[in-house]
């Protein structure tokens, strides 16, 4: 079985690429620190935070996040 994990590194990437601070970054475009504690983390975040943040490094979604397939841990049934 497989589970699909989200993954911002091409976000951080982007960020180092472009000579951008996270605490800049989240500064400008006004992110909550929850917000950016979840993106650091890689977890689910609004899809509004997400086209904020399109909008302002001028890029699409796929550019920023990625999905990545991995094999999920069988559950004991115990």
């Amino acid at each position: 079985m497989y589970e699909r994990i989200i993954c911002y590194n091409r976000l951080w990437k982007l960020l180092i690429d472009r000579k951008i601070n996270t605490t800049d970054f989240r500064r400008e475009l006004d992110i909550a620190y929850s917000t950016m504690a979840k993106l650091k983390k890689d977890e689910v975040v609004a899809m509004v935070v997400l086209v904020k943040i399109c909008e302002f490094l001028d890029c699409n979604v796929e550019e920023i996040v990625e999905f990545v397939r991995t094999e999920k841990a069988e559950e004991s049934t115990e």
